[in-house]
């Protein structure tokens, strides 16, 4: 039997208060609001009271929660989590964004760093987790971001025309919950919490700030390593394993990406290189005037063709779909990034030094005298590299040599007079001679010079001479 209270006189003003704010009325408010109205009992009382009204608010409004059905195959969620600080390649500290996704029958979680939400990063992180699934299920499940839908009406989401178009590309439908109800989607929203648990710096995990993104998407692939090799709570299973079972029933990824997931397109010019973000970034030849795409990844700048839309298909790409044609070092404005490979026959190698030049010989002389052998090429080079004085009529002498004595031996001694920088009249006759007689090439016994063998004067003539001879010869 339950006795009766002061306070039962007042249970529907009481009841007013708490549903008119919804059950979060605060119970002192409430005990001067009754008090107001003539009520003498104490605030304890007053609070027992509110507390039961707020009980009974909570039950009949209660939402009817269902537990998330899973069929494998069927449900993909994603969502979006701030990530961690990371230096740009400018030095400063950036703010970074975490793509998550969650498979819902295997749950296997999938985390790709980002430095923004955009429509173009969205469809570059769907196609990386396809890919990383290694399939595509028939529904993707998120929230209601501009990217995915544009507006409400009379309650009904309005899909953006990009999403619809990236849906029908792989083969899934997109669906959106409802507006702030994060309990739709619980299964990626548990799995942001695993995410930024484990990868934003923080005391409870010891984590230290990230330098670049490169460090960042490194930790992301750990932490996915992590978390899908161990049994999970609900199946006791590893959600890796699960997700092999589940490939079974997961469409199959088209091999070429969307173009959406490709990156922004731009046009090679005629010195092979694209612009983006106001840097020039070179691809290597064949691509002059095609249409390509570039998009950021990391840090790091990549270039994609589709060989099927080039008029001329270069060698690299000969039997290729879309192909990565390059991938740079992101730069900054005033810092082109030129790769020298890209530039094959470029007067300058690869590494940076000059590239020698072939001599192309024109006319009879110069051909007869290159035949003579690799020697000559070598000699000729440096003897116009040295500006060496009548150099074709010293050609021709050497070219008379070679015939009395022979190609072997006159393109030995080539060789040892340009190895000993020797270009002057008859340097190879006589060196062509020293070989006949010495019996071996000139260059092996050529003599190194060494400061104990100098013939340059030195100052050991000045030590007898003192301040006081100076001032008596000056006298």
């Amino acid at each position: 039997m339950v006795r009766s209270g002061l306070v039962d006189d007042f249970v529907e003003v009481v009841e007013q208060l708490v549903d008119g704010s919804q059950g979060r009325v605060r119970a002192d408010k409430v005990h001067e609001k009754l008090v107001a109205c003539g009520y003498a009992g104490s605030e304890r009382t007053t609070r027992r009271a509110v507390a039961r009204a707020k009980a009974k608010w909570d039950l009949e409004h209660a939402r009817n929660v269902r537990p998330w059905i899973t069929v494998p195959g069927m449900w993909m969620q994603f969502d979006w989590a701030d990530g961690p600080q990371v230096r740009d390649i400018t030095g400063r500290w950036r703010v970074t964004v975490l793509f998550v996704a969650w498979v819902a029958w295997s749950r296997f979680r999938v985390f790709i760093p980002c430095w923004d939400q955009t429509g173009p990063t969205l469809a570059t992180c769907l196609d990386s987790a396809f890919r990383l699934v290694g399939g595509v299920p028939d529904y993707v499940l998120t929230d209601n971001a501009k990217t995915v839908t544009i507006e409400h009406v009379a309650g009904l989401a309005v899909r953006n025309p990009a999403i619809v178009e990236l849906g029908c590309f792989y083969g899934t439908v997109f669906h959106t919950c409802v507006p702030y109800d994060p309990q739709s989607k619980g299964g990626v929203e548990a799995s942001v919490k695993v995410g930024k648990a484990d990868l934003l710096p923080k005391k409870t995990n010891l984590r230290e700030e990230y330098g670049s993104m490169d460090e960042l998407e490194v930790a992301c692939r750990t932490v996915m390593d992590k978390v899908n090799n161990r049994p999970h709570s609900v199946t006791r299973r590893n959600p890796v394993d699960m997700l092999a079972e589940e490939r079974r029933f997961l469409h199959r990824v088209p091999e070429r990406p969307h173009s959406a997931a490709l990156g922004q397109t731009r046009v090679v010019s005629a010195d092979q290189t694209v612009s983006f973000g106001s840097v020039r970034y070179s691809v290597p030849p064949g691509l002059q005037g095609a249409s390509v795409w570039v998009r950021v990844q990391g840090d790091e700048v990549v270039v994609c063709a589709d060989v099927a839309t080039l008029a001329v298909v270069p060698e690299w790409a000969l039997g290729r779909g879309v192909v990565e044609a390059a991938r740079h070092k992101a730069s900054t404005p005033g810092n082109p990034r030129i790769e020298l490979s890209h530039y094959p026959g470029h007067p300058q190698l690869p590494d940076g030094t000059p590239r020698p030049r072939k001599p192309k010989p024109s006319s009879a002389l110069e051909t007869a005298f290159l035949q003579i052998g690799p020697g000559a090429e070598l000699w000729l080079t440096g003897a116009c590299a040295s500006g060496a004085e009548r150099v074709k009529a010293k050609m021709a002498s050497i070219v008379d040599a070679a015939v009395m004595r022979g190609d072997q031996l006159v393109n030995q001694a080539l060789e040892t007079a340009a190895i000993s920088e020797r270009y002057g009249w008859g340097d190879v006759e006589s060196i062509a001679e020293f070989i006949c007689v010495a019996g071996v090439p000139a260059h092996s016994v050529l003599p190194s010079a060494v400061e104990a063998s100098s013939t340059q004067p030195g100052t050991a003539g000045w030590a007898g001479f003192t301040t006081t001879t100076l001032q008596g010869d000056r006298q």
